[in-house]
């Protein structure tokens, strides 16, 4: 079994304790910081954390005097902590929509382009059209991006073939990924991401569609874990997305939703009433619907790259962190509105744009981000028995990772207890 160690952290975050439930108010700054310190892992897990005194110990009574037959790793007296976990994605599709961004700078807003024909409607043209090796080819260039800019775990929607063969094509890519690259992908169905322009008369018919034949096929082929709808003016109505829901629910897929975007129609509120693992953007969420996310445990995915590409006011990550909401942070990587791989500078957005800490938006990107996703008992936090995804970043201390800003921090990855990436190159 392969053999792993790292020594000689400045900072080793381990944000352990949280594995059962994410982290809320004051304990989103708790990051279980040893200094000094080191984590070994066997096999792709974790068989020892501590300082490096004790990490050490643990490995003479486990694997007898060094020299160990072990990979070891020098942190040099910088930041050691867990792989960043992307909850939110739209990770397979084809083409780019870069003639958009003047379109917006001249003044068209998300929905105005959408109702053109472009948007979300542009993608799915593209993306029917491409096979699923063009897909799968451009999915993982965009994975590497993600995986050399630290990120050992996303999810990855669907929501651009908007037919039932086309949606389950998608599924299939993403299935495909996860099976191909050392990212880890977790899928979810997502038909209900716009009206394709067949279905424009007849929006009902669409929500039809969805929950009498893809979400079954979805089902049978167990291509998904979650559910997702854009419940939103425009879009689908809070009973359309109720509706979706409840059926994906039936079919074994958890619940999730983008809610109150762009109006607060009510998304949060649905979200909690459904107990939906997350609600993401929350951008215009009310009051109410907080306080109900916060009494019902839903996780908040906040998307600050999205806001800020669409130059629209940014979540109220302070209201919500208060309110005791748990709060993860995601790129929302897609084609319209923020085509970005870059979890370190959606960090540094949430802390300069939402008045995020520094420890807050690490909890947010790791051990929440897992919660938000089902994963938190299994990666998210450095401790005994998960899984050995942990990053060695350039950077002395956490405050200097937001204080840096704009650059990519991450020297190292390493990916169930291998080397994934180094230097800024995969390592193959």
């Amino acid at each position: 079994m392969e053999r792993l160690v790292i020594r000689n952290a400045g900072q080793l975050v381990t944000l352990a304790g949280s594995s059962d439930a994410p982290k809320t108010g004051a304990g989103m700054s708790e990051l279980g910081i040893i200094e000094g310190g080191g984590v070994a892992a066997e096999g792709g897990i974790i068989v020892a954390v501590g300082t490096d005194e004790e990490v050490e110990r643990i490995l003479r009574d486990r694997w007898g005097d060094p020299p160990w037959n072990a990979t070891v790793l020098d942190a040099k007296r910088r930041v050691v902590m867990p792989g960043l976990v992307d909850p939110h994605t739209h990770l397979v599709f084809a083409g780019s929509r870069e003639y958009e961004l003047e379109m917006r700078l001249n003044g068209a807003t998300y929905m105005e382009i959408l109702q053109a024909g472009g948007g979300i409607l542009s993608t799915t043209q593209a993306t029917r059209a491409a096979t699923e090796e063009e897909l799968h080819q451009e999915s993982t260039t965009r994975l590497d991006q993600f995986l050399l800019h630290g990120v050992t775990t996303v999810e990855a929607k669907s929501g651009y073939g908007l037919t039932t063969v086309e949606e389950l094509k998608q599924l299939r890519v993403a299935r495909w990924l996860n099976e191909t690259h050392p990212v880890d992908v977790v899928s979810t169905f997502m038909g209900a991401h716009a009206i394709p322009s067949e279905y424009k008369t007849d929006p009902d018919g669409y929500v039809d569609l969805v929950v009498k034949e893809m979400i079954p096929r979805v089902a049978e082929e167990g291509l998904a874990e979650f559910c997702d709808v854009f419940c939103e003016a425009g879009v689908f109505s809070v009973e359309q997305s109720e509706r979706i829901l409840r059926t994906g629910a039936e079919y074994g897929l958890a619940s999730k939703i983008h809610a109150d975007e762009i109006e607060p129609l009510g998304g949060a509120e649905l979200a909690a009433r459904l107990g939906a693992v997350s609600a993401d953007h929350l951008l215009k969420a009310s009051d109410a619907g907080i306080r109900a996310m916060a009494e019902a445990g839903v996780v908040a995915v906040l998307l600050p790259g999205t806001a800020f590409f669409l130059m629209a006011p940014f979540a109220r990550a302070r209201d919500i962190i208060e309110a005791g909401v748990p709060v993860a942070l995601s790129t929302d990587r897609n084609p319209g509105s923020s085509p970005t791989e870059s979890m370190p500078i959606i960090m540094n957005l949430a802390c300069l744009n939402m008045n995020m800490t520094p420890a807050e938006v690490i909890t947010a990107s790791t051990i929440n981000a897992a919660h938000a996703i089902g994963r938190g008992r299994a990666i998210g936090s450095l401790e005994v028995g998960k899984q050995a995804d942990l990053l060695i970043m350039d950077a002395p201390n956490v405050p200097y990772l937001q204080y840096h800003f704009g650059v990519n921090p991450v020297d190292v990855v390493v990916k169930k207890g291998k080397v994934a990436a180094a230097g800024g190159r995969r390592v193959e």
